[in-house]
């Protein structure tokens, strides 16, 4: 009869009532003493963790971070004018329940890309969905899918992001094509879904990378009116542990 309902329960995809209860048989001793709805409790919650597990993973391969980064491995030691308190308050992620956006700029090499990595991290462990795309990749899919006929199914898979992260923003002059396909995109996903923008320019000098002061006012107007902002200082990171590593 167990094997019965172990296997019955591997049909009904309940994997994780599967593996607690056969650990409940080959350890009798330790539940002989709990009731039968106790015991049932310890199968159910095993199957819910089980599950919130393979959510996790699955967003976490979904989000494409370009970092393994984690919270606990944020550097705050470093002068570059990071404020702990706002990336804690960032990190309980009612920014993106409240659909708000982020503004991540300063110099190359200060960690904006990290900090980006970090935020998604726990977004994907808390059950938000992720992607990360370095802005001029993300240009060139959308230039592909025209070409394929996928253009509208992509852009709708945007839209359904709880969390775009565009790095390099405002790096390189952008086309026409391009400037609108990023209108169509902040478009989507105004008032309904967060997006990060990580760029080394500061944000008076957006207006001019996009390049168009019509669309440009469209675009930033959708991501700033609500954005949080994290302006980082001072030298390289990766400067400054190439100097510790020389010495």
């Amino acid at each position: 009869m167990i094997n019965t309902t172990l296997s019955q329960l591997h049909q009904l995809k309940l994997s994780g009532m599967a593996k607690a209860l056969q650990q409940q048989l080959e350890q009798p001793g330790q539940y002989e003493e709990l009731s039968f709805s106790e015991r049932l409790q310890l199968l159910a919650d095993q199957e819910v963790y089980e599950r919130d597990h393979r959510k996790q993973q699955r967003l976490l391969k979904q989000a494409q971070l370009k970092l393994a980064a984690t919270a606990q491995d944020i550097d705050y030691q470093h002068p570059r004018g990071l404020q702990k308190s706002v990336v804690t308050g960032l990190l309980q992620c009612d920014w993106l329940r409240r659909h708000q956006n982020l503004l991540l700029t300063g110099p190359c090499g200060t960690g904006k890309t990290y900090i980006a990595c970090a935020l998604a991290n726990t977004a994907c462990l808390k059950g938000f969905s992720v992607k990360y795309y370095r802005i001029s990749r993300l240009l060139m899919e959308l230039a592909q899918t025209k070409a394929d006929g996928t253009y509208h199914r992509k852009l709708k898979n945007l839209a359904k992001l709880d969390l775009l992260i565009l790095d390099d923003w405002g790096l390189e002059p952008l086309k026409a094509a391009q400037r609108n396909d990023l209108m169509e995109i902040m478009d989507d996903r105004h008032g309904s879904s967060s997006t990060v923008l990580i760029s080394q320019l500061p944000t008076d000098q957006w207006y001019q990378s996009i390049g168009d002061n019509t669309l440009a006012d469209a675009i930033l107007d959708r991501l700033m009116h609500n954005a949080h902002r994290i302006k980082l200082t001072g030298e390289s990171m990766r400067k400054k542990l190439a100097d510790v590593d020389a010495t």
